[in-house]
């Protein structure tokens, strides 16, 4: 399979987010929204591999789109974990996982569009 931009974006974040998800569990004993983080933003890569292998362009639409919903997600859990003071924004690590997730959902909202232009 040829290695692509989103591929390895995702599969990068994920270990990011299992990252933090230990540290919040571990340190600051937070378990049910990092939990929600943790499942959401792993399947990101996951359906993102999947669509890979697709077997028509509807099916690799249809997983590419289940991803930018677990994309938008996982920028949500991290919002809440920001704004209730469980992760600081100003930390190095976090900002980028803020980056990454909203690029990932930038070339994911772009993947589908394209598609759907391709298909007409």
């Amino acid at each position: 399979m040829k290695s692509n931009i989103i591929v390895q974006k995702t599969y990068k974040f994920a270990l990011m987010v299992i990252e933090l998800y230990n540290f919040l569990v571990d340190d600051k004993k937070e378990y049910v929204m990092s939990k929600q983080l943790l499942k959401c933003g792993t399947s990101i890569g996951a359906n993102v591999n999947e669509a890979q292998v697709g077997f028509s362009k509807k099916d690799f639409l249809a997983k590419m789109s289940i991803s930018a919903k677990e994309a938008r997600e996982t920028h949500y859990w991290l919002n809440l974990l920001k704004d209730s003071g469980y992760i600081d924004p100003d930390k190095p690590k976090v900002k980028l996982m803020f980056n990454e997730i909203e690029s990932i959902v930038k070339i994911l909202t772009s993947i589908i569009k394209t598609g759907q232009q391709n298909k007409k």
